[in-house]
């Protein structure tokens, strides 16, 4: 939806259909003092998600606040190249018993939830952690979790350096990172501003994360376990170049978005 419809389907509380068959309607005295409020601190630059509390992901809802990044849509690409990694793993294990073909992932950087909690409920045989270094972050995955009836271990940690990781145990890494350097992120549109800049700042050149998470991934993926990211604009060749640091990973997918933008890069665990 867009801007628009994001806000009036809120005020009348109806889906995106309802609010064009019932568009002659009229708003209530209060109603149209939200919708002026809203407007007002739209126009100061506000984010609509964050004056929501709210947004939407994968066609789930989330709730949002200024303490997560708000999901983009082409995040979805993301989720949606795991589950098919996913599930054609689980389809060339078809006559392994049930409990056999049950995966475990972890989401790292997990924000307000939405890539563990749409792979919990898209992928429900599929056991998820997911991580953060923000507590504040956590609590509201945690709600996010609950909201939608999904059971999802959430690790308060900076990368792996939590005590509740065990070695050898996933077989998908999955995570948005932050990813844009440091000197572009005041040039960005005011909206940024007020999303969380851990979030966002991935260092002078935008890969000190992708080190990090490349480096120590292998320690806790299984042999033919996926890595998955998110990338930046132009990242894939500088990405390309710290993969082949680690003689144990292959990339094996580079998926691009809607724009023809490179969004996703596919690691596999050789051994």
């Amino acid at each position: 939806m867009n801007e628009a419809e994001l806000l009036f389907s809120s005020v009348l509380n109806c889906n995106r259909l309802s609010l064009y068959l019932n568009k002659k309607s009229l708003l209530d005295k209060d109603s149209a003092g939200f919708v002026s409020s809203v407007l007002k601190r739209r126009i100061s630059g506000e984010p609509i998600q964050y004056i929501l509390g709210k947004t939407e992901f994968m066609g789930f809802e989330f709730k949002v606040g200024p303490c997560v990044l708000i999901p983009r849509p082409e995040t979805e690409i993301l989720v949606e190249t795991a589950i098919r990694h996913v599930t054609r793993g689980q389809s060339q294990c078809a006559s392994l018993p049930e409990g056999d073909k049950v995966s475990k992932a972890l989401d790292i950087g997990t924000g307000s939830g939405n890539i563990a909690i749409s792979l919990a409920i898209l992928l429900p045989k599929v056991k998820i952690d997911a991580l953060d270094i923000s507590e504040s972050a956590l609590d509201v995955a945690k709600d996010n979790a609950k909201l939608h009836n999904v059971n999802i271990n959430f690790i308060y940690s900076d990368l792996f350096s939590g005590n509740n990781l065990t070695s050898n145990t996933y077989d998908l890494i999955i995570s948005n990172p932050p990813y844009i350097p440091t000197g572009e992120i005041d040039k960005l549109q005011p909206e940024i501003k007020y999303e969380p800049k851990i979030a966002l700042d991935g260092g002078i050149d935008g890969l000190d994360f992708y080190r990090r998470l490349i480096s120590h991934s292998l320690q806790y993926l299984k042999k033919d376990g996926l890595l998955i990211m998110e990338i930046g604009f132009k990242q894939k060749e500088a990405l390309k170049n710290i993969f082949q640091k680690y003689e144990d990973f292959e990339i094996i997918e580079v998926v691009k978005d809607y724009n023809n933008v490179e969004r996703v890069i596919v690691a596999r665990k050789k051994r």
